[in-house]
Parts: C-alpha cells; structure tokens; sequence
C-alpha cells in the first residue's frame, strides 16, 4: 500500500502546482484510489479529472521516463523477444532494440517485476518507455496470436514438482493438500487461469474432472471453449489451491461449498463466485467472474429499442405492482434488474432486496442474502420485508407458489415489486403464474410489466463481412420483406481481435409487454397465450426473434446467431 500513497503525493503535487485540478479534486480522487486500491492516475483518468494524454505527460516527467509510440509495424524477430503471455501479464511490448539494450513500451514503468523477468528471458539490458495501457493492449492483439504457450509452460512445471512431492508426503491428507496447493507453480498456473479469463472478457470458468485428467474451460460470450488439460496427479493441487482462495474447507470433499475470491487484475479488483460440487471423478469448481467495472447500470445502455425502453421506464416509475424479467439462467436478467434499481435509487427512496446469491454490492440499497439452512427463504424474508417501510422490494426470483403470493401481496399493498421467473416469452410468463396458483384477478390487479430476454453474441467488427440474402428467405423466421429484393447480412470468418471466433461480446434482445387493460381482460378469462401474444403486438410489443432479425439486419449480430437463441 506504500507505493500508491507516495505515487499519489507525488503526482498529485504536479497537479495542484499545474491548476489541472483543484484540491477538492484531488481529495476526491484520493478518496476513489483508497476505496478501489487503484493507482491515482487511473482513478483521475476515470472520473474525467484529467486526460490519458495528459497523465502520460505527468508520468513521464515523474519518472523521467521518455514517451514513446508505439509503431504500426513491430518486426517479428523483436516480438520473439518478449512472449504473449508475457506481454499480456504485464502490459509491454518491445519497440526497438539497439545493440544489447532493449525498449520496452509499459503502461506501468515502476514494475520491477516486468523489467527482471523480460531482462531475464533476453539477457538485455532493458530500458523502460511509457505508452498508453490501451494502445499497448491493441498492439498486444494485432501482434501476438493467441495461444497458451506460457500457460503449457507453467503446467509443465507444476507437474515436475508434483511427481518430486508424491515421495516426499507426510500420510496427513490436509497437510499434503495445503503443501501441494501452495506450491509456486500451483500458485501461478491457478493465478494465470484467472487472469486469462479476466482477459478474455469471460463470464465462467470450469474445473471438471475426468477420469484421467481435469478439464479447464472458460465461457466467453455464452459459449464453452477448453483452455487447457491438466494431469490428473495436479487435481487436487488445483481445486485445493482455488478452495485456499475462496476460504473453504480444503479436506471436505464429500459436500458441496460455495464461497467468494477477490481477485486482482491490471490494478482493478474483479470478484469471483466459486461453487465446489462433487462428482464421480473428483471435485467440480464453477467459477461465476463479476466484474464490477464491466457491468452497466443504465437502462440506456441496455440496448432497449425507443418504444420497449419508454415501456420499461414507465412501470419502473408506478408506486405499485410488480414487473418481472423472464428468461433463462445467464440471459442477463440480474443486470436489467439492477439497472431498474438504479434508476429509481435516490435518498428519497428505501429500496430493499432479496437474493441467492448477492452478486453486486449497490451502494444506498439494503440488499439480503437468502440462507435457507436457518429459515431465510425467499417467502419468510418478504414478509420481514413488509415491516420494514421499503418503497421498491426486488425478489431475485419466484421461486415458488408462496413466494410468487408474497409479492403480488406487496405490490396490491403499495410497493413496487421487480423479480424474475423462469418463462420463454412474455405471454408464456401469464400461464406460469396461473400454473403457481395465483388467481387471474390478483394477476391482473398486481403485474404492470413483462420483459422476456435473451444474449446473443455480437459479430466481431474487425472482421465481419457482408453477404446478401433474398428478402423471401427470411420471410420463414418473420422477416416482413420490402420490396422482395435482398438484404444485407454479415458474418465473419476470424481474427486475433476475437481469438478467431468470428464473435466478440454480447447484446441483449428484449421483448417488453406492457399489462394493459385488454391484456388485464384477457388474463381474467383465462385466454391462451397465443390470443395474449397476439393483442400485445398489435399494441407495438417486438417479439425475440423479430427484434433479433433487426439486429442482424444492422449488422450487430448474425442471422445463425438470431436463430440459435430464439423461438418462432
């Protein structure tokens, strides 16, 4: 914690001396670093006090560290010097060599770390230059292809020192787990498996055991790819050094566990949600990445077309009811919930939630945590709930028959209630609370709001290409042609910039139904879901599949995509 503080008196001196910020400012800033533990220069780029081009200009006179550009063109045989995954590790890349001296671009020139390892592998001297992390990081990209070669190279030496430890274990099974887990190259391949995911922009990471090995997959952009295979001898080395992590019980392996690691990536924190299950082969971990940086709470930025987004804010705003968000598990319905909640979060009102599990900490919310081994259940937590004088109750899921009762009890009671529930499409969601017991005039009376979701993955944009299409063809998936002519589609074939998949990050679909009072009628009589479904369209709601075909048509995503996601 030393280094940040002196960093910050430093640089913070230049900056009062220079006018560029006031002290208020800067208390400010100083206030954000501690919080988050970042260095004050990212927190004063991130809070719009100062400008990356500036805070390089402070950096290098700080420092005296020369500013360098990073060229368009790195020669091969100088990006042999310095591997990706050392590049990647430590934000670096070399521009240029002289005779036995090395340049090396870094975001961060004080990492002793950086300048040893990479002086080590070359056995140049290596002379520091600073340069924007984000310019590093693209050239990092375009230069490097993606590969796992440092990654193989740990694994290699955690399995030398594992086959050396087997002589030498003491017959304590615990002690032997805590030696092996907390062996170096344990420690860093676990630690390189986090941050590769962190890096990829990943959501989940997979530790499944087989019979003769342990499988390491991560999940980017809703799909499971393999990032590598370990030996079965380094299994429980790994789940014991992930368990360390977590704070769980490493000699329990007969029940499930669940717990939490803070993780720390490129100056930022970034959580990860860790649930052990056993199996047949060994212990299964699933780890959920919630990274707080990435996660946008703005109803704007969701990606709501102009009329479904009017929808939305207009029940998020009624004093009572409840709205509910469908669909199924990791189609983003956590952060459409949170981003209602932040609009409606002001000290003028007490919002309350109840989750299993609390994925983000929302500052000014009083947020629960459900624990159903002592009675904490969704049902018994909501009837707390109503003595508590809160204005908008957020119930992370309907779980239930009692849960469901509950809720549409407190919006007919004055509050607003936002939850989720597990239904395919808006009209379904009618039927699913009918087929929990809720009787149609509570229904009607209590719902303002449905909004079914979907993820889909986003056509990469360095590398996508056009094709045409006949109109008629797409008429099949509700496609209303024009004129009859073609229409523009686009696919990719693959590049660096998204590990030569084709599909960079994700988008999300929305179909948002208004309860208005001829769907209200509808539910009194019990009407079917296609008789409701087909008011709510006339009434202007977009179904899944016809708001995923317009984001083909504009080139966001891909009709195979829109396909795989959506129903008729």
């Amino acid at each position: 914690m030393r280094e940040p503080q002196q960093f910050g008196r430093r640089l913070g001196d230049l900056l009062l001396a220079e006018g560029i910020v006031t002290p208020e400012q800067l208390g400010q800033a100083v206030a954000e670093q501690v919080r988050s533990d970042d260095k004050l220069g990212a927190v004063l780029v991130r809070l719009g006090l100062l400008t990356e081009e500036q805070l390089l200009q402070f950096l290098s006179r700080q420092y005296r560290v020369p500013l360098v550009e990073i060229p368009d063109q790195i020669p091969p045989d100088l990006l042999k010097l310095v591997p990706a995954a050392i590049a990647r590790k430590y934000d670096v890349i070399p521009v240029s060599r002289a005779a036995a001296s090395l340049t090396l671009a870094m975001a961060d020139p004080t990492n002793l770390s950086a300048l040893d390892e990479v002086s080590f592998r070359t056995g140049l001297r290596v002379a520091p230059a600073l340069a924007a992390s984000s310019a590093i990081r693209k050239q990092i990209e375009e230069c490097y292809e993606p590969g796992t070669d440092y990654l193989q190279d740990v694994l290699a030496l955690a399995e030398t020192e594992a086959r050396h430890t087997e002589r030498s274990r003491t017959g304590d099974d615990t002690a032997d787990l805590r030696a092996s887990a907390d062996q170096a190259p344990v420690v860093r391949l676990v630690n390189l498996v986090l941050d590769e995911a962190v890096r990829r922009g990943a959501s989940d990471v997979h530790l499944d055991p087989a019979e003769n090995c342990l499988r390491v997959r991560i999940r980017t952009d809703g799909m499971l790819a393999e990032l590598m295979t370990s030996p079965k001898r380094l299994e429980s080395a790994i789940v014991s050094r992930v368990k360390i992590m977590a704070s769980l019980d490493i000699a329990e392996r007969r029940l499930p566990q669940d717990g939490r690691i803070k993780f720390r990536h490129n100056g930022r924190e970034v959580d990860f949600r860790v649930s052990v299950l056993p199996t047949v082969f060994g212990e299964s971990v699933a780890l959920r990445l919630l990274d707080k940086d990435a996660l946008k709470l703005d109803l704007g930025q969701l990606g709501l077309e102009p009329w479904a987004l009017s929808q939305f804010e207009q029940a998020v705003r009624s004093p009572n009811g409840v709205i509910l968000i469908t669909g199924p598990t990791s189609s983003g319905k956590t952060t459409t919930l949170y981003s209602a909640l932040q609009t409606l979060n002001t000290p003028e009102v007490h919002i309350v939630t109840l989750e299993d599990p609390v994925e983000y900490n929302l500052r000014g919310i009083n947020q629960v945590q459900v624990k159903e081994e002592i009675g904490l259940t969704f049902a018994a937590a909501l009837r707390s709930f109503l003595r508590h004088d809160p204005n908008i109750i957020l119930v992370g899921e309907m779980r239930d028959t009692e849960t469901a009762h509950m809720a549409v009890r407190a919006a007919l009671t004055g509050h607003l209630v936002l939850s989720t529930l597990h239904t395919n499409n808006c009209p379904a969601t009618i039927a699913r609370l009918l087929d929990m017991g809720l009787p149609p005039f509570l229904i009607s009376s209590a719902l303002r709001l449905v909004v079914a979701q979907r993820l889909v993955r986003k056509v990469c944009a360095d590398c996508r290409q056009p094709y045409e299409i006949p109109e008629d063809h797409l008429a099949a998936y509700g496609y209303m042609p024009d004129r009859g002519g073609t229409a523009l589609l686009y696919a990719a074939k693959g590049c660096s910039s998204c590990h030569f998949s084709g599909m960079k990050g994700r988008v999300a679909l929305y179909e948002v139904m208004p309860v208005t009072p001829e769907i209200c009628d509808l539910i009194m009589g019990s009407a079917p879901a296609g008789e409701i479904r087909q008011v709510a369209r006339n009434q202007g709601m977009r179904t899944l599949r016809e708001v995923g075909l317009a984001k083909a048509l504009e080139g966001v995503t891909t009709l195979d995509e829109v396909l795989r996601v959506t129903a008729d």
